[in-house]
């Protein structure tokens, strides 16, 4: 099957191989180069100095008789050493030779080509038009000249000039009829759709029934909006390549997007029974199907789509976003589940599989399983953020702290500027009880990100913990001042703020506001009446420490809130009542303090 199209905007640009004598390439002369090199873009002051000297010698030529013999020699060397540095893409120099084989020949068409392609490789994209028109108008008959011209017309976006200029190719030029496919794309391009077809009419006339007339055709005729025609158009590709699917399964797409469901239907299972594993036609039943609003056979038909390695895997990723959008919904999980499956079944070695399968399992509540596919997605592709950041948050969320530190810390190899990553780093390190190294990394972290302040305030939050760790009070109670600055309401900066004062003994009255205000927020939660509780201790109000931590323990048998309750209860002289309070706390497990044994063992307060 033969084929020809050619993008206009990388067309090769093809010049005619000279030879010494004459200069003028023929028609049919082999190229001299096979594509058109990146322009290298000659500044302002060498265009002008070299245009100055043309002209000069352009006025000395005018009056001059004909070449003589050492002048025309002299000439050809010029163009020989022009073509040479344009080879090498040294444009200054083959534009100084190039010229000056001009002003000795200026009605030479093969020079005047030359220099057209050396302005065009050098971004002086007017006078290539120039030269290139010239070149054509000396040598009608040669197809490369019509080439750069339209290049040149097209790179400033002269459409128009350059469709006029392949309609003289292949007007003036024989054998040319190759050009009318690069003519028709043109015409596509400015949508001038009778123009198009037209000429793909001629070149159905010249070449016979080609594959790409009929696919060009039928995408005129739908944008057109006359279905019957492309419709038409489509059962001769079929017809005519009655073993090729590819053609059936564009016939049932169309039949799909213009609602003629049965007709759908009908042409995708013909794809189906020449491929039974033709995933395109599973795809085009299952949208069917959608629209029929039969759910049973729309799973039948993507399961089985899904389950061909021939199911491109950008297609692949299209369809399971869309079904991400409606998670965690438990009638969409199984199937979402099952298809994420099968592409990374599929495509074990693309990054971008193991991506949207790792985003399944997240929005399924499967962080665990989706933290180790994102890891498998970075074996293949360590360059998206996005797939590292996922990493940390789930590292963070799942308390792998040592994890969180080495993917952090490789993450930060790669994206050494992005906040994001220092904020968990920090993270990581202020779990692991390593203030200093947290502080180091917070304290970066929030460098990077000024301007923004959500940010901003994540990173003082952690700050006002890690400095807490390291006994700097007074830094600490800066960052939480920070934030409760920018987030009045941050219920978290508020409780820790809060018990990290009771703690010191400090500033009890601020402290007792700021659990009030969290505890009458979340009434219910342990942590937040814990910390309130043990403000109301540090102000001997041990009734009221009492109450709050009894509701505390209506939820939660955590062992620092049965020691805290214990402490309460002995100030009030429940001495019994306390020391159980204490042996409950032992055994409820670590996060106790220091003096918990001695308590029980001597059966006494100690602070």
């Amino acid at each position: 099957m033969r084929s020809f199209a050619v993008n206009i905007l990388i067309l090769s640009l093809l010049a005619g191989g000279s030879q010494a004598q004459g200069l003028a390439p023929g028609a049919g002369s082999p190229p001299d180069s096979a594509a058109l090199r990146k322009p290298v873009k000659l500044s302002r002051k060498e265009r002008r100095e070299l245009a100055q000297r043309v002209e000069i010698e352009a006025k000395k030529v005018a009056a001059r008789p004909p070449l003589s013999a050492k002048e025309r020699e002299m000439s050809e060397s010029l163009y020989t050493d022009g073509v040479k540095y344009v080879i090498l893409e040294d444009y200054p120099k083959a534009l100084e030779r190039l010229l000056k084989a001009y002003t000795l020949m200026p009605e030479n068409a093969a020079v005047n080509y030359k220099l057209a392609e050396a302005n065009l490789l050098s971004g002086n994209l007017r006078d290539a038009t120039g030269y290139a028109e010239a070149a054509v108008k000396l040598d009608a008959k040669n197809p490369y000249y019509y080439l750069l011209l339209a290049q040149s017309q097209a790179s400033q976006k002269q459409y128009e000039a350059a469709t006029a200029t392949y309609a003289s190719l292949v007007k003036e030029v024989p054998n040319s009829g190759s050009y009318l496919f690069q003519l028709a794309d043109l015409y596509l391009a400015q949508n001038k759709l009778p123009e198009a077809l037209a000429t793909l009419e001629k070149a159905q006339t010249q070449f016979g029934s080609l594959d790409e007339i009929a696919f060009k055709k039928q995408q005129i005729y739908l944008r057109q909006n006359n279905l019957p025609l492309a419709l038409k158009e489509g059962e001769n590709l079929i017809a005519a390549n009655p073993t090729e699917p590819r053609f059936v399964v564009a016939q049932a797409e169309m039949y799909a997007a213009n609602n003629r469901l049965p007709d759908a239907i009908r042409v995708a299972e013909q794809a189906l029974r020449l491929e039974p594993n033709n995933p395109q036609a599973r795809l085009i039943l299952a949208d069917v199907y959608r629209q029929q609003n039969q759910p049973t056979e729309v799973e039948k038909q993507l399961r089985l789509a899904f389950d061909s390695p021939a199911l491109d895997i950008d297609q692949a990723v299209r369809i399971l976003a869309g079904y991400i959008k409606q998670l965690p919904d438990p009638k969409v999980a199984p199937l979402a589940l099952d298809l994420a499956t099968a592409t990374v079944r599929n495509h074990p070695r693309e990054a971008k599989a193991y991506s949207v399968a790792g985003d399944v399992e997240m929005q399924t509540g499967r962080k665990k399983e989706a933290r180790n596919t994102y890891l498998k997605a970075l074996k293949y592709d360590k360059s998206k953020f996005q797939l590292w950041q996922q990493v940390v948050l789930l590292d963070a969320e799942l308390s792998q702290t040592d994890s969180l530190l080495v993917h952090s810390d490789a993450a930060l190899e790669l994206f050494p500027n992005q906040a994001p990553l220092w904020f968990y780093n920090g993270m990581g390190h202020l779990l692991k009880k390593q203030p200093r190294e947290a502080v180091q990394a917070l304290e970066h972290g929030r460098r990077l990100a000024v301007g923004n302040a959500e940010q901003q305030t994540q990173f003082d939050s952690q700050l006002g913990d890690a400095y807490q760790e390291m006994k700097d009070y007074a830094k600490s109670d800066a960052a939480y001042d920070a934030v409760l600055a920018a987030d009045p309401n941050n219920y978290g900066v508020l409780n820790n703020y809060s018990y990290y004062l009771s703690l010191r003994g400090e500033k009890l009255d601020k402290a007792k506001d700021m659990a009030g205000r969290t505890v009458k927020q979340f009434p219910d939660n342990d942590t937040y009446l814990d910390t309130y509780a043990w403000v109301l201790y540090k102000q001997k109000d041990y009734a009221g420490a009492k109450l709050n931590l009894e509701r505390a323990l209506k939820t939660t048998k955590d062992a620092s809130i049965l020691e805290h309750y214990g402490d309460v209860l002995w100030q009030l002289g429940e001495r019994t009542g306390a020391v159980a309070a204490w042996q409950r706390a032992r055994k409820a497990g670590p996060g106790t303090s220091a003096l918990l044994d001695r308590k029980i063992k001597e059966q006494k307060l100690y602070e």
